[in-house]
């Protein structure tokens, strides 16, 4: 089987299927939910939703092809796994449509999030020969060693920001150690993942990818909880992840990994390079994105001497950039995902008025966008640390600015919230950098930039923004289990 194998799937974006044991299905329930074009909220399609038994049958599924996906080897699930992303690849195209009216997020972006898949699986694919064990020194007459086993059947559940990466790019470190996987997309942008399912049932055997849509408090909840799921992986809201935590461990001892939350610090010193330091703090909010990522950089720590200068030079950038169809190449923003979300981020402005901050930009719907959920990109200045605003996830376009002259007291803030998973630090100082960020309590911190994930480079949460650590060999080796053999020497 050639790793660059055409595969010839025409997705039909008005009729969605589940893939359960190699099988585009209904719901067992029959019944379907509406997804919507956040854009203008047209009816995009209607979508299965799924259920307790669906997650039980794509678990059967999974279970049953298990054995022979991890006895096929690690060469022939490396070599599926690439075809997977050639794919992938070969329908880019078709996926970025898809995704784009799905998820409201603008094609520029998400045409990274294609390559970025693709990119993931190859790395996982090569990868997978260092799934070792190792040996130990030996007692006399005795060998004792190790190797790597795979837990089984791993559910995986991912948020609606970045759905067509999560879903598929995601896949690679559970495969390639010899898992077999049930995906559960989010609600509100399962497209892409039905069509992947649609790719994956041309590539791998039956049942080793298996896609249940539908909505967390059932199917979700249902695959937390099912008792042979015995390894997971959630992306999404701290309140979330401590249920599941807290569900999955009613019924089982489970391995599990959590990407939760963020209220991300960029602190900038009054000696970093303005001219890159001020489109820095756009791209690490995220503004892209609709600040919809847990990874947004959305408290800004400015010093005394530069803030005004820093502060006005960013407002002026940020209404340059272009409000519009997220499937125009020149849009730069483009809407959020939900009325909800734009209901969650109204309150919070509110509430920051309320309180004092100062607004500086934004704060409205922009006009002459009647329909869809539209937010203009939002800036409050003046903020403090006991505001409302300052301490919760906003997960949307508003940014937290705040005025510093004591480096200690800004770590301190940084540090005082439940949040731990990102942080920025903008200096030309070496010594600066290094001792400012090694005093953050994060997982994942840049210096000197904000936003990207570099392959290789573990990325995941510290405090109540996560657990474990994905996109890295560390995220291969949590999907197995260390086995240890002693073996008593005969002579």
């Amino acid at each position: 089987m050639s790793g660059n194998s055409s595969v010839d799937v025409t997705f039909d974006i008005e009729n969605p299927r589940m893939l359960i044991g190699g099988e585009l299905v209904e719901s067992a329930s029959g019944r379907r939910y509406d997804c919507v074009n956040p854009a203008d909220e047209t009816l995009l399609a209607q979508v299965p939703e799924g259920s307790a038994e669906d997650v039980a049958a794509a678990v059967g599924a999974a279970q049953d092809a298990q054995p022979a996906w991890a006895a096929a080897g690690v060469a022939a699930r490396a070599e599926t796994i690439r075809r997977f992303a050639y794919a992938i690849l070969e329908h880019g195209e078709r996926l970025l449509q898809v995704e784009v009216k799905d998820s409201g997020n603008i094609i520029s972006e998400m045409r990274r999030d294609v390559a970025s898949s693709a990119r993931q699986l190859n790395y996982y694919a090569a990868l997978g020969y260092e799934m070792k064990g190792s040996t130990i020194p030996a007692t006399p007459g005795n060998l004792h060693f190790t190797e790597r086993e795979p837990y089984g059947v791993v559910g995986r559940i991912v948020p609606f920001n970045h759905p067509l990466m999560f879903a598929a790019a995601k896949l690679g470190a559970p495969l390639i150690t010899g898992n077999t996987v049930v995906l559960k997309p989010s609600e509100q942008s399962p497209l892409s993942a039905c069509y992947l399912g649609e790719l994956a049932r041309e590539i791998f055997p039956p049942g080793v990818v298996n896609v249940v849509t539908g909505f967390g408090k059932e199917a979700g909840e249902a695959l937390v909880r099912h008792p042979e799921v015995k390894r997971l992986a959630f992306i999404g809201s701290v309140a979330t992840g401590l249920h599941i935590q807290r569900s999955a461990a009613e019924v089982a001892v489970k391995q599990i990994t959590l990407e939760l939350g963020g209220k991300n610090p960029l602190i900038v010193f009054p000696d970093a390079d303005m001219k890159k330091a001020i489109p820095g703090a756009i791209k690490g909010m995220n503004f892209g994105w609709q600040g919809q990522s847990c990874g947004s950089t959305s408290r800004l720590f400015l010093h005394d001497d530069i803030h005004d200068e820093f502060l006005a030079a960013m407002v002026e950038r940020l209404s340059a950039m272009k409000i519009g169809d997220p499937l125009d190449e020149m849009s730069q923003i483009g809407p959020m995902i939900s009325a909800a979300q734009i209901e969650k981020v109204r309150s919070f402005v509110g509430r920051a008025q309320e309180e004092g901050a100062r607004l500086v930009t934004g704060g409205a719907p922009p006009p002459g966008f009647d329909s869809g959920y539209w937010w203009s990109p939002t800036i409050f200045a003046d903020v403090t640390p006991d505001m409302y605003l300052a301490r919760n996830e906003v997960f949307g376009p508003v940014l937290s600015v705040f005025r510093w002259r004591d480096i200690d007291e800004v770590i301190e803030i940084a540090n005082g919230l439940e949040f731990g998973l990102s942080g920025s630090v903008w200096t030309r100082d070496l010594d600066t950098a290094i001792t400012t960020a090694r005093r953050i309590r994060s997982g994942y911190i840049w210096i000197n930039g904000a936003g990207p994930h570099y392959p290789a480079v573990p990325f995941g949460g510290m405090k109540n923004s996560g657990l474990g650590r994905e996109e890295a060999f560390d995220d291969m080796m949590s999907y197995t289990e260390e086995k240890a053999y002693s073996i008593v020497l005969q002579s």
